[in-house]
């Protein structure tokens, strides 16, 4: 994706105060969201953010379709397996992985659907799927991300106002537990696959 790989030289910087004052310990709970000595797919790795909050794993794969963010990523990767990988169609045989996760990907697929069916696909029966994203908020905050999401849409493809768990609970997952954060912007989206 072109206009992520414009973003892959700043990006860490420009989300330094974030990371700082909430990202990073959203990441944190979400990651211990998944199970230990498991084998684990990150979409959307971006420059590898999380990479420091991965749990004890058999395998962690770190897919990302921009080769400029995976480059970013190669630097902090350590044995996690870096591979570029469209979400919406990944290179991994069916039910390869005990868990998969992503946080703040779904914003910008362009099908989420098609992104969680292969999620579906290539994680085993019963598997766990996390998710932080952030989504369209609830009341009148709702129609200000309906809005900004014109603009983000147009200028980064970045979609502010998804409803990010119910695509996932009608594309086939249970949707175990939602945990809101900064008033329902963001999401903790937790799964189990059937």
């Amino acid at each position: 994706m072109a206009i992520y790989d414009h973003f892959a030289g700043f990006y860490d910087l420009a989300f330094a105060p974030f990371e700082r004052r909430f990202l990073g310990r959203w990441r944190r709970e979400t990651l211990s969201m998944l199970p230990t000595n498991a084998v684990i797919l990150e979409l959307g790795s971006g420059t590898g953010a999380n990479f420091e909050f991965y749990p004890t794993n058999k395998q962690a794969v770190s897919s990302e379709l921009s080769i400029e963010m995976l480059s970013a990523a190669s630097k902090k990767a350590g044995s996690n397996m870096l591979v570029q990988a469209d979400a919406q169609q990944l290179p991994f045989p069916d039910n390869t992985f005990d868990a998969a996760f992503a946080t703040l990907v779904f914003c910008s697929i362009p099908e989420p659907p098609l992104a969680f069916a292969e999620i579906l696909r290539s994680v085993k029966p019963g598997g766990t799927v996390v998710l932080l994203e952030h989504v369209r908020p609830p009341r009148i905050l709702g129609y200000v991300f309906d809005a900004l999401s014109v603009l983000t849409v147009a200028l980064i493809d970045d979609h502010f106002n998804r409803r990010t768990a119910n695509i996932a609970a009608a594309s086939g997952l249970e949707v175990l537990e939602v945990r809101q954060k900064a008033a329902g912007a963001v999401n903790l989206i937790v799964c189990r696959g059937p």
